[in-house]
């Protein structure tokens, strides 16, 4: 997976996603966005919509649990 920057919005984030997104099932991804103290994410569909905004520690917490196949 190779994470390419997608846009730069009005609050000055970059929001990057993942290169599979360019793939049949390119509509399902999700964009993040980090900043000096918390992790932003959003629907790559909805650019507009409503955003997640969590700790660093919590978000890799979450791509840890994803690596390691539980789901």
């Amino acid at each position: 997976m190779i994470c390419e920057a997608s846009t730069r919005d009005a609050s000055g984030l970059v929001w990057f996603k993942s290169s599979y997104s360019s793939s049949s099932e390119g509509d399902s991804c999700v964009e993040v966005a980090a900043s000096s103290s918390t992790v932003h994410i959003r629907d790559s569909k909805v650019i507009g919509g409503p955003q997640l905004a969590v700790a660093p520690g919590a978000w890799a917490g979450l791509v840890a649990y994803a690596l390691s196949g539980a789901v």
